[in-house]
């Protein structure tokens, strides 16, 4: 599977990507919102001009009467606020809806993640509402806010 945006390009991410997935995901400004995952098997590699410069990944529910599917997102911070972000996060999206038959999805940045609220805004989501002590801080271990955004198919640009 490949998916093509206008930015980003969408592909499994590899066994040479592990290395670079690792070192973008301890770097301060990606770590301050992402724990490093035990492996990658459920994510898409983010390419950029043939770099690999994060990872998307998602969740679906299937049950027909929950049916929906979650995304989530990192890339290295030096492709922070170029918009690289809500084009690989809205090309999944439309990927979710066209292909995969999902009418809702959702995202949960944290609560003051003001950048990731900011880029999934431009890709369509809308804010539902705050999830009190949400998430686990794992550098510190505090709970911590986060805000549901969702997309619904028909709103899809």
């Amino acid at each position: 599977m490949e998916l093509r945006g206008d930015k980003a390009v969408l592909r499994p991410v590899t066994e040479d990507d592990i290395a670079i997935l690792d070192r973008i995901v301890r770097e301060p400004a990606v770590a301050a919102w992402w724990s490093p995952p035990d492996d990658y098997e459920d994510n898409l590699a983010v390419v950029h001009e043939g770099e690999v410069v994060g990872a998307v990944q998602f969740a679906e529910e299937n049950d027909p009467e929950f049916r929906r599917a979650g995304i989530d997102i990192f890339l290295t911070a030096r492709c922070h606020g170029q918009g690289l972000g809500a084009d690989a996060v809205r090309t999944l999206a439309r990927w979710l809806v066209r292909e995969r038959g999902h009418h809702r999805l959702t995202i949960d940045p944290a609560a003051d993640n003001t950048a990731a609220i900011r880029c999934y805004g431009k890709a369509g989501f809308r804010p539902v509402g705050i999830m009190r002590a949400y998430w686990r801080d794992h550098r510190t271990g505090a709970w911590r806010d986060g805000l549901l955004m969702d997309l619904l198919a028909d709103e899809l640009t």
